[in-house]
């Protein structure tokens, strides 16, 4: 059974929009970490992390673009979606126990099948996280 969505490049319009909701743990940031390899301690040492900027463990910014990815590949455009670009600029951390939401929509339909998006996540706050834009390849027929 198949539950992604697949908007082809032909279905989507400018305002076309998706997002996913989650609240990152300790746990998925010790996933993360152990995949990439990226032990810093302002994301593993919350003793260390006390005495440095945010005076508390930081999510690692790149966990939050997974989302805004998890968003693009599988809701919107959806499934088939291949990036091309992505540009984030990282302007609040994000906590252990944040509930991000990431969103992606459509700004433009530009030529040879691809198509800017606006890409963000947003705290349980309210507070714009991570923003920024990608050129995405959706399938161009299901």
């Amino acid at each position: 059974m198949n539950n992604m969505i697949e908007n082809t490049y032909q279905e989507l319009k400018v305002g076309n929009n998706g997002f996913m909701e989650k609240t990152l743990t300790e746990t998925d940031v010790y996933m993360y970490a152990g995949i990439t390899g990226d032990f810093s301690w302002l994301h593993v040492n919350e003793i260390k992390a006390k005495k440095g900027h945010f005076k508390t463990r930081i999510v690692h910014g790149m966990l939050l673009a997974g989302l805004v990815s998890n968003v693009v590949g599988n809701l919107m455009p959806g499934s088939g979606t291949i990036y091309e670009k992505q540009e984030l600029h990282f302007l609040h951390p994000c906590f252990i126990n944040d509930t991000v939401r990431a969103q992606t929509e459509v700004m433009e339909l530009l030529p040879a099948g691809r198509v800017r998006l606006k890409t963000t996540c947003h705290n349980q706050l309210g507070e714009l996280l991570v923003t920024g834009e990608a050129i995405v390849i959706p399938p161009r027929h299901l």
